[in-house]
């Protein structure tokens, strides 16, 4: 294994100044976002969703976001998966994002909550047939016997639904309502930028932190 203790990166591509920052930082995020798409092969809206569990330890995985708006970001999964039941008992989450080709991070801290059966059918609908059997076939972090069990489901959920697929009722969307958002752009020296927007009475407050 490699000495990881000398393993390093200088940071230097971009600066974040504060006299660009726009007064919504959803804004802001959509503009790193959008760069993130443009430049970055294969998922580019993957985020680190983090909760808490009934023991009190927090929990993390990687998941893909599906839309954002000064509403909040947008993500699906298994109601009934380990981050779903955490999410019922205590609502605060967090969200990381990380580019590194770009050298850029974002933390979100925020209140979730299911979206309607409106928007999560809407959106089943659009996704491709095998990953909506999929939805079906996975009872997500529930004990599994074998890799044969998991495809002998999902064969009999395509035998059930040869074609259209409805939703499952344990699958769909939540929403995450930001109260905070913190930008964090790498910079040399490890004196990177860092601002943080806080959500107060309505408006957005921004600090600048040290790195």
């Amino acid at each position: 294994m490699s000495d990881i203790k000398n393993y390093r990166t200088d940071y230097g591509k971009q600066e974040l100044n504060h006299k660009d920052l726009p007064e919504n930082p959803i804004q802001l995020f959509n503009a790193w976002l959008q760069e993130a798409i443009d430049t970055i092969d294969k998922d580019a809206n993957a985020f680190i969703l983090s909760t808490v569990d009934t023991n009190a330890f927090p929990s993390t995985r990687v998941l893909l976001l599906k839309e954002v708006s000064d509403e909040g970001f947008v993500f699906f999964t298994n109601y009934n998966s380990n981050k779903g039941n955490e999410m019922e008992v205590n609502p605060k989450v967090g969200l990381n994002f990380f580019w590194p080709s770009l050298e850029r991070q974002v933390r979100v801290q925020g209140v979730v909550k299911k979206v309607s059966d409106v928007v999560s059918d809407s959106y089943f609908q659009s996704r491709p047939y095998k990953s909506q059997i999929g939805a079906w076939a996975s009872e997500q972090s529930s004990r599994l016997d074998s890799r044969a069990s998991l495809e002998e489901r999902f064969h009999h959920f395509s035998k059930k639904h040869p074609q259209e697929v409805p939703r499952p009722q344990h699958w769909g969307g939540y929403i995450v309502k930001p109260k905070n958002i913190e930008f964090w752009q790498g910079r040399a020296s490890r004196l990177h930028d860092r601002f943080t927007f806080t959500l107060h009475q309505g408006k957005w407050k921004v600090d600048r932190l040290f790195p």
